[in-house]
C-alpha cells in the first residue's frame, strides 16, 4: 500500500548438502542475508501496513522462509531455511504521530459503528415488544370490545389527568363540575379583585362642604 516501514528479523538455517554449500557459495552467510532481505521486500510490498504490524506477522515469516529457500534452491546454495521470526515492526519515527492518529480514528469508527448496531438493536427489541403488546390488546378487544373499550379509556384518561393541574369533584347529583385550580390554591374572584384595586370616591355632600369657602371653623 506504498507505506514504509521498519523491519527487524532473523533467520535460522542449517547447511542440508555440505558439497554445495563449500563449492556453490563463495560466502553463504552473505547469500542467505541478500536472499532473505529480497524475499522480505518482495513479501512485505504485496502487504498492507495494518497486517505488517498486526495480525498478519505470521503469514509474513511463512511466506518469507519459503520464498527465500526456494532462492537458495536456485542458487544449489545446499542451506535450508528453518524459520524467520520478525522481532520489530513499526512505522518510522517521522510518522509515528501521523500513523497513531489514523489508527485511533480508526478506532473510533469502529467504536461509533458499534454503538450505532446497538442502538439498532435496541430500536428493533422495542418495536418488537410494541408489536406483541399490541397483538395481545388486540386478542383482548376481539374477544371483549366493550370491555376491552372500556379499559382502554380509562387507562388513557389515567394516563392523561395524571399529568394535569385540573381538579374534578363528583357530586351527589350526578353532575360533574370542573374546577380549575392550581397548585391547591383557590383562584381569585375576578370580579372583586379590580373592585379593591379602585380609589374610594368621596360622598357628594361632604365633597360640596369641602369645595365652600369658609366651611371648615
Amino acid at each position: 500500500d506504498q507505506n514504509i516501514i521498519d523491519l527487524a528479523y532473523s533467520v535460522r538455517w542449517d547447511i542440508a548438502d555440505p558439497r554445495d554449500y563449500v563449492f556453490q557459495l563463495a560466502q553463504p552467510q552473505d547469500t542467505v542475508r541478500a536472499a532473505a532481505e529480497s524475499a522480505m521486500r518482495a513479501v512485505v510490498a504485496t502487504t498492507t501496513l495494518e497486517q505488517a504490524i498486526g495480525t498478519g506477522r505470521t503469514v509474513i515469516e511463512q511466506r518469507v522462509a519459503e520464498l527465500t529457500q526456494q532462492i537458495l534452491n536456485d542458487y544449489k546454495s545446499g542451506v535450508r531455511i528453518q524459520g524467520v521470526a520478525i522481532k520489530q515492526a513499526a512505522a518510522p519515527a517521522q510518522i509515528v504521530e501521523d500513523f497513531n492518529a489514523v489508527t485511533a480514528a480508526q478506532q473510533e469508527a469502529i467504536a461509533n459503528l458499534n454503538q450505532s448496531r446497538s442502538y439498532a438493536q435496541q430500536v428493533v427489541a422495542r418495536a418488537q415488544g410494541e408489536a406483541a403488546s399490541f397483538d395481545k390488546v388486540y386478542e383482548q378487544y376481539r374477544l371483549a370490545p366493550e370491555v376491552t373499550r372500556r379499559r382502554m379509556y380509562y387507562e388513557t384518561m389515567e394516563a392523561v389527568l395524571a399529568k394535569s393541574d385540573k381538579t374534578i369533584v363528583e357530586t351527589p347529583g350526578g353532575v360533574v363540575p370542573y374546577l380549575p385550580l392550581r397548585n391547591g390554591k383557590r383562584l381569585a374572584d375576578p370580579e372583586v379583585a379590580p373592585r379593591a384595586a379602585q380609589p374610594a370616591t368621596p360622598a357628594p355632600a361632604a365633597a360640596a362642604a369641602a369645595a365652600q369657602p369658609g366651611a371648615a371653623q
